[in-house]
């Protein structure tokens, strides 16, 4: 029997260990933000690697890295949980991120009690994505107990906040060169048939207006805010979306929407005071997503340039533009080893042509691009039900997107 045949079967008749450690995994309510239970699942994780055979390593991110993009819940100590099997390189570092978004409404379950009903197992983070850290963790017991003679090392990490932006997650761990991959997955619920080669950027930006405060029965002796910034956002919508919706990219993102550079204006509103008060001060937010055929820089730029333009024009206008948050799009070619062993991996298992296609929102994947390491987002899980009520997995497709990894794994490191 060749060993990857051995390998499948071993993977199989460790069906029950990965259904249990997911099952322990969602019992676990690691609800970000604020980042609750971290170090009980840090504490779980890293007992169940070593009961597998691996030496684990647990690293606690600095407060003052919390603090820096967290101020808020600097009280919430993060964790990344941290473990290898084989040695030298080429390294193939799997990674999962633990937390997941608070519950919500609409449950017809326990979203923190996992239960199991025609091979579906339900919770919160089944499929986004503590389904796909079994499907690692079930890859690695399988590779340790074969005592696999692996010509380079598998990394393996799980880490927090990518929920909130990674940044102290796998940002800090590749940032701080703690780990340094020549290749890496990540887990998230891509599905079984599409493997994501990238994701788009983001620009996150607060638009203040200022206005001046009056009595609402003289509206005259004040500068409506209100006013000014519907003004302003109307400019916007008119003006610059068309320009920027006009930009496309040369990559496949499953929809032919998902290829158009967006921008999304006042997700968040805030502002005025009482009914009878002229607002002098009101603010919005403003969502751009990138294409790789951009720069974060340049989307920002182009939007802060706007509306000082617009400001110019418009009589009263006083503004403030925040630029909050901006990451890069980042793609791995499909060209590159890891795109290439990664689809061929999915045809010997599932006996499909998986797209590869770019992801329309972020992922920690980019972490990794951005220092130059192939790196792709594959993993079981269903991307429609993430983030929703009654969220689940099939228990099947970890199964499944196991044998995939140990391919990939053999392919690389053969």
């Amino acid at each position: 029997m060749s060993f990857i045949n051995l390998v499948d079967r071993a993977v199989e008749e460790n069906k029950e260990f990965c259904v249990n450690v997911l099952k322990k995994l969602i019992l676990i309510p690691t609800v970000n933000p604020p980042g609750e239970k971290y170090e009980e699942i840090s504490n779980y994780l890293a007992e169940v690697l070593e009961k597998i055979g691996l030496k684990v390593k647990v690293i606690k991110v600095p407060k003052d890295v919390v603090e820096k993009y967290y101020p808020q819940y600097a009280d919430y100590p993060r964790f990344i949980v941290l473990t290898e099997l084989g040695k030298g390189e080429p390294i193939v570092h799997f990674s999962g991120h633990y937390d997941v978004v608070p519950a919500g409404s609409g449950w017809t379950k326990n979203p923190f009690k996992p239960t199991v009903e025609e091979g579906k197992l339900y919770g919160r983070g089944a499929s986004d994505m503590k389904g796909g850290i079994a499907s690692i963790i079930l890859t690695a017991k399988v590779f340790s107990e074969l005592k696999a003679d692996l010509k380079g090392k598998i990394e393996l990490s799980f880490t927090p906040d990518e929920e909130t932006g990674g940044q102290t997650g796998v940002g800090y761990l590749v940032e701080q060169g703690i780990v340094k991959p020549n290749y890496a997955i990540i887990a998230e619920p891509s599905g079984l048939n599409s493997i994501w080669i990238g994701n788009k950027g983001a620009v996150w930006i607060t638009v203040e207006v200022f206005g001046k405060q009056a009595h609402g029965s003289t509206p005259w002796l004040g500068v409506n805010a209100f006013e000014k910034m519907v003004e302003l956002a109307h400019r916007m919508v008119r003006e610059l979306k068309p320009k920027i919706e006009a930009k496309t990219s040369k990559y496949d993102y499953g929809v032919p929407e998902g290829a158009k550079a967006t921008i999304n204006i006042g997700g968040e509103v805030k502002g005025g005071a009482k009914v009878n008060i002229v607002p002098g001060y009101f603010s919005f937010s403003i969502d751009r997503r990138t294409i790789p055929e951009e720069t974060a820089d340049e989307a920002a730029r182009e939007i802060v340039e706007f509306i000082n333009n617009v400001a110019k024009e418009i009589s009263d206008l006083k503004v403030n533009v925040k630029v909050m948050s901006k990451f890069n799009a980042t793609v791995s070619e499909p060209t590159t080893d890891l795109v290439k062993t990664a689809v061929e991996s999915v045809k010997e298992v599932l006996g499909i042509e998986p797209k590869t296609t770019v992801c329309i929102g972020g992922l920690d994947t980019r972490y990794f691009q951005e220092k130059g390491i192939q790196a792709i987002t594959y993993g079981p899980g269903i991307p429609s039900v993430a983030h929703m009520a009654d969220e689940y997995i099939k228990v099947g497709d970890m199964v499944e997107i196991a044998k995939v990894y140990a391919r990939i794994v053999t392919k690389l490191l053969s």
